[in-house]
């Protein structure tokens, strides 16, 4: 292919799945010599960090892409980490080009006539069961099960709970509170409907808290334990690992294959987190892909962002024999609703994707012009 234009919009919005936090993210067009119009994304949360995105893709790597004249998605991708490798190992310039080649990856669909998941090798399987991905923020226990509840009743097969979020709630700051909640939760959902739980960020725990939290919960079948340390605590993970019976997902802080690699290597991951518009593109998640499948490893395709985001995740998803589930965010946002011509629902619990070519979404070009940042 060879790249005519490309424009960057930093755009901002309130998101009803994280106590109405304003979130910011990048979207990129790319237009082809030919016509085809390719959209990529890249997530950046932070205003200022959407705003810097924008500027390392407007004054590096549109050039150097558009100067390059023709060019594969592959030779794209070397050609930017290269241009990048003073300042690329990691952060804002892996942002930058996982954008772009999310873009490149949709023109290519589209000047071929394919979907993105023939363009991968083709699905593995046609469906995966759809989770509600939400953030514990209510004021009360009570109403937090009662939400989680909901999510059963609309016919989710699953649930994946972020504790210590911004909100109301002090679940993920007591860790008995917290086991209580897991408690109770299993008994009103029942046997039958998964949970994961999501420590992330916002929870601090020592080795042995962890421990004897993660353990508690265990009794109540939870399906994974997410993120219970900061990636640096090895010998955290491995003590923990050793100690309790339920898989450990990990990976979000993660920008490169070679960091993926690394993580892998410590022996302490069961389920790895990929999100390919942070972590070097549709094209780095296919290679850490291809990792996992040597390693025995769960992929699980980062989703909590824009409907374009989601459209790559879900193609990549389908077209792994490593994932398991996908993530949905449950309550309405004008990112995932608006944003595209087709956005993702699931049906009876499960999603799939269309035929159509490239990510098979249609960017509505309106919607992006009311939400970008002035």
């Amino acid at each position: 292919m060879r790249i005519k234009d490309i424009r960057t919009y930093a755009i901002a919005y309130v998101d009803t799945n994280d106590f109405d936090r304003v979130k910011a993210t990048v979207l990129v067009r790319v237009t082809a010599a030919g016509g085809a119009v390719g959209w990529g994304e890249g997530v950046t949360l932070a205003s200022e960090a959407a705003r810097a995105t924008k500027i390392l893709i407007d004054e590096g790597l549109a050039p150097l892409l558009i100067e390059a004249g023709e060019i594969t998605v592959d030779e794209a991708w070397h050609r930017m980490r290269a241009h990048c490798w003073w300042y690329g190992e990691g952060g804002l310039a892996c942002i930058a080009y996982s954008a772009l080649d999310m873009a490149l990856w949709d023109i290519d669909g589209r000047e071929q006539g394919l979907p993105l998941h023939a363009l991968l090798g083709g699905k593995v399987v046609e469906t995966l069961p759809a989770f509600a991905s939400s953030h514990v923020n209510k004021a009360t226990i009570e109403e937090n099960i009662a939400e989680v509840v909901s999510f059963k009743h609309q016919g989710y097969s699953g649930c994946k709970l972020g504790i210590g979020k911004k909100g109301l709630s002090d679940i993920g700051k007591n860790p008995d509170n917290d086991v209580l909640f897991v408690k109770l939760l299993r008994e009103a959902v029942g046997p039958h409907f998964p949970i994961l739980m999501d420590a992330g960020n916002g929870v601090v725990w020592d080795r042995q808290t962890a421990i004897r939290t993660v353990g508690r919960m265990a009794e109540y079948d939870i399906g994974w334990i997410e993120e219970p340390f900061y990636p640096t605590r090895i010998a955290d993970y491995r003590a923990l690992k050793a100690a309790v019976n339920v898989p450990i997902a990990t990976g979000e802080r993660e920008f490169t294959v070679s960091g993926y690699r690394r993580l892998i290597e410590t022996g302490t991951v069961d389920v790895l987190g990929v999100d390919p518009a942070r972590s070097e593109g549709v094209t780095g998640f296919r290679k850490v892909d291809d990792i996992c499948a040597q390693t025995g490893i769960t992929m699980n395709a980062h989703a909590w962002s824009t409907a374009v985001l989601s459209a790559a995740s879900l193609h990549l998803s389908l077209s792994s024999p490593n994932t398991r589930l996908f993530e949905l965010k449950p309550f309405a946002v004008s990112v995932q609703d608006e944003l595209v011509d087709a956005p993702i629902r699931h049906k009876a619990g499960f999603v799939t994707t269309s035929d159509r070519p490239g990510l098979g979404v249609e960017v509505q070009e309106g919607v992006v012009a009311r939400l970008e940042m002035r």
